[in-house]
């Protein structure tokens, strides 16, 4: 087990049994956070440089006059 782990067993072992379930809970809840986040971001990194090209493209085809107003109601 890890120092950091250790250490939060060690805070939270005196507390109630019922604090003791809502700061796992609350632990749980901040782990899936994080974990989300590191998907977005894994997933952004991997489509960026498209998105880099895709946003170059349009750029020059709005300069040369090619690009048109975008019809929501056609989405």
């Amino acid at each position: 087990m890890s120092s950091a782990i250790t250490d939060l067993v060690e805070m939270v072992e005196p507390l109630p049994d019922e604090i003791q379930r809502q700061v796992v809970a609350h632990v749980r809840e901040y782990i899936a956070d994080l974990q989300d986040e590191q998907r977005w971001d894994e997933s952004f990194s991997r489509t960026q440089s498209a998105l880099v090209a895709a946003a170059r493209r349009a750029k020059q085809e709005r300069a040369a006059g090619k690009a048109t107003k975008m019809n929501y109601e056609e989405l």
